[in-house]
């Protein structure tokens, strides 16, 4: 029972607050020989898998580190392109960690937009007078609930938002993923 992040949108879809709950990632680490038997391709300022899914490593997964040296976004720690590095056979054999890339500002902005969005369309098309919307979008992988106040933001927000996903979790009130 995990809660990973908590979006604040306010009512004209501007995201106003954000807060990761990060939990250990699912990573895999694997020696690769040359020629690397995975399809990696520049995504977003990452470098993701996107064909070849092997030994935990999965299409969508970014490279987070080389060698044991963390990259950063689509460059080796000593600033060369992670897909030249990789070309060139003198590097390998070459150990690369896999894993979910964390989302970008711009990602987290576009994903509370989009959720405000389709929030504001299911409140319009339901047959239910006065409906409230989405309540809660599931998939086979996470939970997204969706929350209403009438209140504003205060001093005290941050720690009672903690506290609340601590209790949460551990009264396991949230599917596995929300």
């Amino acid at each position: 029972m995990v809660i990973f992040s908590v979006y604040v949108v306010n009512k004209a879809g501007g995201l106003i607050y954000q807060y990761d709950n990060y939990v250990p990632r699912a990573e895999a680490e694997k020696t690769f020989s040359y020629p690397l038997d995975l399809v990696l391709k520049h995504h977003d300022e990452k470098v993701v898998v996107s064909f070849g899914q092997r030994d935990g490593i999965r299409v969508g997964h970014a490279v987070l580190s080389i060698n044991g040296v963390d990259v950063i976004g689509k460059n080796t720690a000593d600033g060369k392109d992670i897909l030249e590095y990789l070309k060139d056979a003198s590097n390998y054999p070459v150990s690369i960690r896999f894993g979910r890339a964390r989302l970008s500002s711009n990602e987290k902005l576009m994903l509370a937009s989009m959720f405000h969005s389709l929030f504001a369309i299911g409140s319009q098309l339901s047959p239910e007078v006065g409906s409230s919307g989405i309540e809660m979008l599931e998939t086979d992988v996470f939970k997204l609930h969706c929350f209403q106040t009438l209140t504003g933001e205060c001093e005290l927000f941050d720690q009672n938002l903690k506290s609340a996903l601590e209790v949460a979790e551990k009264a396991g009130n949230f599917g596995a993923g929300s």
